[in-house]
């Protein structure tokens, strides 16, 4: 009954400490496994920046809103993971005001040491070269370079660090259950242990082509004013985000060549950032999906499964 190729589900997530997150429309829960081995689930909504405006819906727009949207709610959902982990939320707690502003206020911090990290410092080691090279589009050309060699590097450091580490397998967990899902396999332990841990609408491929598609543009800037040049890689990061939205969204949809072309790259980076998890964390990712999606009428309406074979293979699942 499984397809040959994916279709899709609407269904997004992310890796949180000990769990997982997971996003379907305006829902979204955090399923978390605690200290005593049971997993705790939140469950909620979560409208985000000018809900139901218009704007939201305009192309290379609405990548703008979705990107802040994605900082808030995940910042959001790793302090309510943390909070579990540390035994001090019974599960079943909702965020308060005051968590909302900390949220906030991290989200920014957290962005401009992105920013830091990724912009500036590359044009600036990039722009020690102009003694040098007296090119300036070879420069432009090394300063991308060298933010895609910056961004590799971070995400190999972190890789080493033991939280990390099964916060990538718990990545891996979610990209299998969306996977099999999508694949149109019934959501069991089994069947999602055997999908595949990439997925074109992973976030690690969206700060990708963010990476690729700001090489192309910071390659036009010609002002000779360095504080200048700066300012308008900074201001421009919302239009490379919000093309960067457009070419996911599409990647996420479509499966001809041309988009598995583009999308090889941040799936290779994937390798990097997924692992492999276990099955007990493949139950939490599993916990999370249920709670905010109905699969088994997805695959229904999507694959023609009948009831009876979805309960069948359910069931044959749970005496494995």
């Amino acid at each position: 009954m499984a397809s040959k190729r994916n279709h899709y589900s609407g269904i997004g997530g992310q890796a949180v400490l000990e769990g997982i997150m997971m996003k379907n429309g305006e829902k979204y829960a955090v399923a978390v496994r605690k200290s005593n081995h049971k997993i705790a689930i939140e469950q909620d909504n979560y409208h985000g920046l000018l809900d139901g405006n218009v704007i939201k819906k305009i192309p290379f727009i609405r990548g703008i809103f979705n990107f802040i949207d994605s900082l808030v709610l995940g910042m959001k959902c790793l302090n309510y993971s943390a909070s579990v982990e540390e035994g001090e939320d019974d599960g079943k707690g909702k965020s308060g005001a005051g968590e909302g502003l900390i949220t906030a206020l991290i989200t920014c911090i957290s962005f401009a040491l992105a920013i830091g990290i990724f912009v500036v410092l590359p044009y600036y080691i990039a722009s020690r070269l102009n003694g040098f090279v007296r090119n300036q589009s070879l420069i432009a050309i090394v300063e991308g370079v060298l933010r895609i060699i910056i961004f590799i590097i971070y995400v190999c450091s972190i890789g080493f660090m033991k939280d990390i580490r099964r916060l990538y397998r718990y990545h891996g967990a979610e990209h299998k259950c969306i996977n099999c899902i999508e694949r149109g396999r019934p959501l069991t332990v089994k069947n999602v242990m055997r999908s595949s841990r990439l997925h074109r609408r992973c976030g690690t491929s969206f700060i990708f082509f963010v990476l690729l598609v700001s090489i192309v543009l910071f390659f036009f800037i010609r002002v000779d004013n360095v504080a200048v040049r700066v300012v308008l890689r900074i201001l421009l990061m919302p239009v490379v985000a919000g093309i960067s939205y457009e070419i996911i969204r599409l990647a996420g949809r479509s499966d001809n060549i041309l988009v598995r072309i583009i999308s090889a790259p941040g799936m290779a980076v994937q390798r990097l950032t997924t692992k492999e998890p276990d099955e007990k964390m493949v139950e939490v990712a599993i916990a999370a999906v249920e709670a905010v999606f109905d699969w088994r009428k997805y695959l229904q309406d999507t694959f023609g499964y009948r009831e009876e074979e979805l309960e069948a293979a359910t069931v044959s699942a749970k005496k494995i």
